[in-house]
C-alpha cells in the first residue's frame, strides 16, 4: 500500500559519513527477505550521488544528495505518484529494508509531499520477493456500479482488508452483512466467500473489479433475490409478519426437507447464532471434510428470509441445490426421510463452521478400570480438540459405551459423542389382519374377518385363527392374494405371514375333499371371470376374441376325473347360483324356434365358433403354462402394465351389504323377450351329442314318461286308431317324441364358456374336446361370458356384496406407549449382530459381545428420534404407535449417569421446543411440523407453505417423528404477547387469507 511520507522536513544532524557508509553497507549485506516485512524502493539517481557523497569525505563536496527524491520512479503525472511500468532492481532503484530507510530518511529527509515508497516481501512459489508493484483494484457497489473507485492492494492483503476500505469508502454501515464478487470479464463473475485468505491465495489480479452488496433488509441478497410467495405484487414491501412464522414451499416432493429446516429454524441458539452473524469469522473453508462454507451459506440465507416477518413463504430452491450438490442421495425430487436430511444438515453445519482448522490424529484409550469420571472427561476434551462448533455447542451429548465379551468376559468402557437419540418402539408380537372369507355354500357371502395372529407366524396360523372364527377346519382352507381380478399370489401353509402386506386383499377359500377312493387324485382349480367382447382381435394374426377379467375369482379343490367340461359347467352353475340366474324352460323354447327361423344365419356363426373354440392361441398344454410362468411379471405394477389392453378394471371393489340387488333382475326381466342368435361357443357337436345320448335321469325319466303317456293314449283311443289306415305305429310316435327333445338338448344355449388359461387369464391353453381332463397343475380356467349372456343372466351387484363379521365392528384399538418406555429400550442390554462382531483384545478375535448404552450427558438441544421405520431380512414396516411424550419437564435424572459433585445432578429437565411428523406408509407419505416460536411462545403448525396456529393437544399424534427438546435452564421467556385468534396464512399456491383460529 503508498505509505504517507514519515518526514519531508528537515532532517537530524547525520553522524559522519564513514558511519553512514558502513552502518547501511551492513544492512544491505546482512538483511534478509522475511515475509510480510517492508522494503523501500529509493531512485538510483539519488543512491548514486550519496554513496559517491560518503565516499568521499568531504561533508562540504559538491556531491551532496539533498533531500531523498524518486521523481524519476513516477509517471508523467506527479499528483498520481503511481510508479512507471518495467522499472528495473538495480538499474532504476534500490531497495532497503526498513531500519536503513529510516536512518537515511531521518539523515536526509524527503522531497515535500512525496509518498515513502513501501513494499512487501510476499512468499511465492518457491521464492520470497519484495512486491514491486501491487495489484490495482476496481471497486463499487452492486447498487452503483457506475461509480468506481480505484485502490492498489498488496497481494499478501486480505479480501477482509478490501471489504473495510470499501465500507469506508461506500460508507456502508459496520453492522451491514455484505458480501463480495470478482468480476475478471463483462460476463464472468466469481463469488469470494474467503473473505480471509490472501490475494496472493485468492489469484487476484490488476484490472479486476470488486462488487460489492449488502443483504436486503427481508434476508434475501440483490444478486440472487429468490422466488418469494406474495398475496399480491402490491403488498411485496408491505407485508410484515412475526418472525419465523414463514411457510417453506415444496418443490416436488421436498416436505422431508420443509419438515426438518422448520424444526432446525426454531431451535433458538442455532437460529440466534446465524442471526447475530457469528456464521462469519468461523465459516472452514479449507475443511476438507466440510462443503466450503457453502452449506452453512445456504442455511444462512433460508434462516435469514424466514426470520426477517417480511415473507409468508420462502422457495429453499438454492439451498436443495446445494445439498443435493453435496449429497447426491437428494438429488432429484424424489421423496426422502427427514431424519437422513437432518443427520446430514448438522453434520455439514458443524464441519462448515468447526473452529479446528487443522485436525491433529488422537489415539482412543479404553477405561481400563479407570474411573468413569476421568474416562469421560478425556473422551469429551479429546472430542472438542477435533470438533469445536456451534453444532458441537448445542447438540452433542455423550453415551457411556459397555461391551463384554462372551468368552472371556473382557469388559470393554468407552464414551462416545452423539448428536441425536435414535430411540426403538417397543414392537408387538401380534399382528391384526384382515381377510374375506369365501365359503362352500354357493349362496354365502364372503365375510370380511378381522384376527390376530403372530407377527412372526405362516399362513397356517391366519387359517388357524380363521378357523376358530369360522368352526371350518384350517386344513380345508386356502388363502390368496387377489389383483386385478386375479390371483396375485396362492399361499403354501409354511409360508411366513411377512410376505402378505396391510394394503393387500387377501381372501381365504374354504375347499372340501371330494375323492372317494385314496389312490383318487385331487387338483386345486383357479377359476377367473372374463368377459368376451363382439369383436374379434386379428392384430397378432389370430382371430380370437379379446377377453377382460372382471369380478372375483374362485378356488376349489375336486378330482381330477371331474375336471371335463360337461362336468365343471354343472359344478361352476351350482357355486355361481348366487349371482347367476338359469334360464327358465320358457325361454329355451323361444330360444330354440328363434334359432330354427334364423338357420342360415346360425350356420354362419357355427363356423366362427367352431373357429373360436379350437383356437389356442398357438400355446397348448402344460408347454404354454410354463412360458407363462417364465414371463410373467415380477411385481404388481410390471402385471398391471402387462395386462393393461385385457384388463380394463382396477383393482377388486367389493360393495357393502347395503349396495342393490335387484338391478340385474329387473334388467333381464326386461330382456327376456329378447332372444340371442348366437350359437353355443362352449361345446362342440360332440358334447352335445354326448349329453344328449348320456345316461341322465332326468332325461330317462322324461323319455319313459313320454312313453308311458303314449301307451295310455294308445288305449283311450284305440277304436279310432284302428278307423284310420294312415295311423302312426305307438313305438313310432315314441321315438319321435325321444329325438324332439334330443334335438331340444342339443340346441340349448349354454350360459358361458369354458376355457384353460394361464395364471394371469390372458392366454388361453389348448383343452382337449369330447370330455377329456386338464392335463396342468394347478389348474387355472376362465368362464368366459358373452356380453349379452352375462347381461342377461349375470348379477354383478349381487356378485360384489359382502358381508362384515362382528369382528370388524370392534375398534382397533390403537397403541400408545411412554417416550420414557423407549428411552429405557434404549438403554437394555443387547447382543450384536453377526453382520456387526466386536473384537476382542483379549480372546483377539470377533465376538459376539454384549452391549449396554448409557446416556453419561446430555446437550442443550436433545433431538430424539423414533425409529418408526423397522427393517429386518424378512419385512419392513412403520410402527403407527403413538408415542406418548410430553411437552414439559422431560426429566432424564434417572438414566443419566454423570453427577455434578456429591449432594447435585446437572440439569436434566427439558421442554418441547419442535416436532416433525410423517403420515402414511413405507413407500410415500407426507411431513410437516409443529414447533414453539421463541418469541412469542405459540405453537405452530408448518405444512409446507401453509402455517396456522396450533394448539398444545394437537400435537402429540402417532405421526412424530422427530422431537426436538431444549434444556430448561436454556429456555429464554418470550419477549413478545401471544398473537391473536387471526393469523395469516398460505396456502400451497401461495395465496394468503385470513385463517381464524378457535
Amino acid at each position: 500500500v503508498i505509505m504517507a511520507a514519515t518526514g519531508s522536513g528537515a532532517a537530524t544532524e547525520p553522524p559522519g559519513l564513514e558511519t553512514q557508509r558502513r552502518e547501511i553497507e551492513a544492512l544491505l549485506r546482512d538483511e534478509e527477505l522475511r515475509v510480510g516485512e517492508s522494503w523501500y524502493l529509493v531512485g538510483r539517481r539519488w543512491f548514486d550521488l550519496w554513496e559517491e557523497y560518503v565516499k568521499t569525505g568531504d561533508q562540504n563536496s559538491s556531491s551532496f544528495p539533498g533531500r531523498i527524491n524518486n521523481t524519476e520512479l513516477f509517471e508523467t503525472d506527479l499528483d498520481s505518484y503511481r510508479l512507471k511500468e518495467r522499472l528495473v532492481e538495480n538499474e532504476d532503484f534500490v531497495l532497503f529494508p526498513a531500519e536503513a530507510w529510516h536512518k537515511l530518511l531521518s539523515w536526509y529527509g524527503m522531497v515535500d509531499e512525496q509518498p515513502a515508497l513501501e513494499r512487501k516481501v510476499i512468499d511465492l512459489p518457491s521464492t520470497l520477493k519484495v512486491e514491486i508493484y501491487p495489484v490495482e483494484i476496481f471497486l463499487c457497489l452492486h447498487s452503483n456500479m457506475d461509480d468506481v473507485e480505484t485502490e492498489q492492494f498488496s497481494r499478501t492483503d486480505t479480501i477482509l482488508a478490501i471489504q473495510k476500505v470499501m465500507q469506508k469508502r461506500f460508507e456502508v454501515a459496520e453492522d451491514a452483512e455484505p458480501r463480495l464478487w470478482m468480476k475478471s470479464s463483462d460476463t464472468s463473475c466469481e463469488r469470494l466467500r474467503n473473505i480471509h485468505v490472501t490475494l496472493l491465495d485468492a489469484c487476484l489480479s490488476s484490472g479486476m473489479t470488486m462488487i460489492m452488496e449488502v443483504r436486503n433488509s427481508d434476508g434475501t441478497w440483490p444478486s440472487s433475490r429468490p422466488q418469494i410467495m406474495r398475496n399480491s405484487v402490491d403488498e411485496q414491501d408491505t407485508y410484515r409478519g412475526q418472525p419465523g412464522v414463514c411457510g417453506l414451499t415444496n418443490l416436488g416432493n421436498t416436505c422431508f426437507m420443509n419438515s426438518a429446516l422448520q424444526c432446525l429454524s426454531n431451535t433458538p441458539p442455532l437460529t440466534e447464532y446465524f442471526l447475530r452473524n457469528s456464521y462469519l469469522d468461523e465459516l472452514n473453508f479449507n475443511n476438507p471434510l466440510g462443503m466450503k462454507g457453502e452449506i452453512a451459506e445456504a442455511y444462512a440465507d433460508v434462516i435469514k428470509q424466514m426470520w426477517s416477518g417480511r415473507h409468508y413463504s420462502v422457495v429453499p430452491r438454492i439451498f436443495k441445490t446445494k445439498v443435493g450438490h453435496f449429497a447426491s442421495q437428494f438429488l432429484g425430487y424424489q421423496q426422502h426421510d427427514s431424519q437422513e436430511l437432518l443427520s446430514f444438515l448438522l453434520d455439514g453445519l458443524h464441519e462448515d463452521l468447526n473452529r479446528v482448522k487443522n485436525k491433529e490424529y488422537i489415539e482412543l484409550r479404553d477405561a481400563d478400570g479407570r474411573p468413569d469420571q476421568e474416562v469421560a472427561e478425556e473422551a469429551w476434551r479429546n472430542h472438542r480438540r477435533r470438533n469445536d462448533s456451534v453444532i458441537v455447542d448445542t447438540f452433542h451429548g455423550l453415551f457411556k459405551s459397555t461391551l463384554v465379551c462372551p468368552e472371556c468376559h473382557k469388559v470393554s468402557v468407552t464414551f462416545d459423542p452423539f448428536c441425536y437419540l435414535s430411540v426403538p418402539l417397543p414392537v408387538s408380537k401380534e399382528r391384526v389382519m384382515e381377510v374375506f372369507f369365501v365359503s362352500l355354500d354357493p349362496l354365502s357371502k364372503p365375510v370380511q374377518h378381522r384376527v390376530v395372529v403372530p407377527k412372526a407366524g405362516k399362513v397356517i396360523d391366519l387359517c388357524m385363527a380363521l378357523s376358530q372364527a369360522t368352526g371350518i377346519p384350517a386344513n380345508q382352507m386356502v388363502v390368496a392374494d387377489v389383483f386385478n381380478h386375479r390371483f396375485y399370489k396362492i399361499y403354501h401353509v409354511d409360508e411366513s405371514l411377512s410376505c402378505i402386506l396391510d394394503r393387500d386383499d387377501i381372501f381365504v377359500y374354504e375347499i372340501s375333499s371330494t375323492c372317494e377312493g385314496e389312490d383318487e387324485e385331487e387338483v386345486l382349480l383357479a377359476v377367473y371371470m372374463r368377459e368376451r367382447s363382439h369383436y374379434r382381435d386379428y392384430g397378432s394374426g389370430g382371430s380370437n376374441y379379446s377377453t377382460t377379467l372382471f369380478g372375483h375369482p374362485l378356488l376349489m379343490a375336486l378330482p381330477r376325473a371331474q375336471c371335463t367340461r360337461d362336468s365343471l359347467y354343472q359344478l361352476f352353475l351350482q357355486r355361481l347360483a348366487r349371482y347367476v340366474r338359469q334360464p327358465d324352460p320358457a325361454e329355451e323354447v323361444e330360444e330354440e324356434e328363434e334359432e330354427e327361423e334364423d338357420e342360415n344365419d346360425g350356420d354362419e356363426n357355427d363356423e366362427e365358433e367352431d373357429l373360436y373354440k379350437n383356437q389356442a392361441n398357438g400355446v397348448t398344454g402344460d408347454e404354454g403354462e410354463e412360458d407363462s410362468e417364465k414371463a410373467g411379471p415380477s411385481t404388481r405394477e410390471e402385471e398391471s402394465q402387462e395386462n393393461a389392453q385385457n384388463d380394463g378394471h382396477n383393482k377388486n371393489n367389493i360393495h357393502s351389504e347395503a349396495s342393490p340387488s335387484s338391478e340385474g333382475e329387473e334388467r333381464a326381466e326386461e330382456e327376456e323377450e329378447e332372444s340371442n342368435s348366437e350359437p353355443d361357443r362352449g361345446s362342440s357337436t360332440e358334447e352335445g351329442q354326448s349329453a344328449c345320448g348320456s345316461t341322465d335321469t332326468n332325461s330317462q325319466d322324461a323319455a319313459d314318461g313320454d312313453q308311458g303317456a303314449a301307451g295310455a293314449s294308445g288305449k283311450d283311443d284305440e277304436d279310432d286308431v284302428e278307423d284310420e289306415d294312415d295311423a302312426e305305429p305307438i313305438a313310432q310316435v315314441n321315438k319321435r317324441a325321444m329325438a324332439r327333445q334330443c334335438c331340444a338338448e342339443k340346441k340349448r344355449k349354454p350360459l358361458f364358456a369354458i376355457q384353460a388359461v394361464n395364471s394371469n387369464g390372458t392366454t388361453d391353453q389348448g383343452m382337449v374336446d369330447g370330455g377329456s381332463t386338464f392335463t396342468s397343475s394347478p389348474l387355472y380356467v376362465a368362464i368366459d361370458w358373452d356380453p349379452d349372456m352375462k347381461k342377461k343372466y349375470y348379477n354383478e351387484n349381487e356378485a360384489e356384496k359382502y358381508v362384515k363379521d362382528q369382528s370388524m365392528d370392534v375398534p382397533q384399538q390403537q397403541t400408545t406407549v411412554q417416550l420414557q418406555e423407549c428411552i429405557e429400550l434404549f438403554t437394555t442390554v443387547e447382543t450384536l449382530e453377526e453382520e456387526n462382531p466386536w473384537y476382542c483384545p483379549t480372546c483377539k478375535k470377533h465376538q459376539l459381545a454384549t452391549k449396554k448404552l448409557d446416556l453419561w450427558s446430555l446437550p442443550e438441544v436433545l433431538i430424539i428420534h423414533l425409529k418408526r421405520f423397522s427393517y429386518t431380512k424378512y419385512s419392513r414396516e412403520k410402527l403407527d404407535t403413538i408415542v406418548d411424550f410430553p411437552l414439559r419437564h422431560l426429566d432424564f435424572s434417572g438414566c443419566l449417569l454423570r453427577k455434578a459433585g456429591t449432594d447435585c445432578e446437572p440439569p436434566s429437565r427439558y421442554d418441547l421446543i419442535a416436532v416433525s411428523n410423517h403420515y402414511g406408509g413405507l413407500r410415500d407419505g407426507h411431513y410437516t411440523s409443529y414447533a414453539r416460536n421463541k418469541d412469542d411462545g405459540q405453537w405452530y403448525y408448518f405444512d409446507d407453505s401453509k402455517v396456522t396456529c396450533a394448539k398444545e393437544e394437537q400435537i402429540v399424534t402417532n405421526a412424530a417423528y422427530l422431537l426436538f427438546y431444549q434444556r430448561q435452564d436454556k429456555i429464554r421467556q418470550p419477549t413478545l404477547p401471544p398473537p391473536d385468534n387471526h393469523i395469516t396464512s398460505t396456502n400451497h399456491d401461495g395465496v394468503g387469507g385470513a385463517m381464524e383460529i378457535d
